[in-house]
């Protein structure tokens, strides 16, 4: 394997098949020791949550699977933290797509002065970030993504889309088992002008209430699934 990419939470090799494998590490993303998925650098280390978001991602991507939505997952290797996937290009530099249910963390440190904190988002609100710690991740619009040539029209109305379908999903499997999704957070690639969910779908990035109470990752990933 040749490692093409090191990221915050998994690294990336190219395999000899053309495949890309996935690598999952222990980090969570934070500040000052405090588990929060809205911010852009590591915070925290929690042992065996590389594994754990390892499974999630699984019992989520076979979830998508059988709604009939295509993503870059193949299959994986729990023990080693391992994810093999199709390849994909990534939208310029890196792109994350968040879709918020609920008005809560990064949301409220930037409207605050209009919104409440825990105020539900009817329908859910999709807003997209640059991948860039040197200048925090900058929200961009879709309007902007065409402008600057990262997506075409069609394609920005299919992330929006598919995030929108996708975390409908997840969110309606959470309250199954009494757990409220208030946001999460993807990645999408394409290949060939097809966008798909790539990356991974783990408790890391979803920020999820029990009875009012923030879920912490390892216990998130416990109640997802030990149903």
């Amino acid at each position: 394997m040749n490692k093409i990419y090191e990221g915050k939470t998994k690294d990336v090799y190219s395999l000899d098949n053309g495949n890309v494998m996935l690598k999952f590490k222990d980090d969570c993303t934070g500040k000052d020791g405090v588990f929060d998925p809205g911010e852009n650098t590591v915070g925290l280390t929690i042992e065996g949550i590389g594994k754990e978001n390892l499974k999630t991602s699984i019992y989520y991507f076979e979830l998508l699977k059988k709604a009939g939505i295509k993503t870059h997952y193949v299959n994986a290797d729990i023990e080693n933290a391992t994810m093999e996937v199709l390849p994909g290009k990534v939208f310029g530099h890196g792109l994350e797509v968040i879709c918020r249910l609920v008005a809560t963390g990064s949301f409220i440190r930037r409207y605050g002065e209009y919104i409440e904190d825990g105020t539900i988002l009817d329908g859910g609100y999709v807003e997209c970030t640059f991948k860039n710690d040197a200048k925090g991740d900058p929200l961009v619009t879709g309007e902007g993504l065409v402008a600057l040539g990262i997506m075409t029209e069609d394609m920005f109305k299919s992330l929006k889309e598919q995030t929108l379908k996708i975390t409908k999903i997840i969110a309606d499997d959470l309250k199954t088992i009494g757990l409220d999704l208030w946001d999460i957070k993807f990645e999408f690639g394409y290949n060939n002008d097809e966008v798909i969910l790539i990356d991974e779908i783990a408790s890391g990035n979803m920020r999820v209430y029990k009875d009012g109470k923030i879920v912490e990752p390892v216990e998130l990933t416990k109640l997802i699934l030990n149903r």
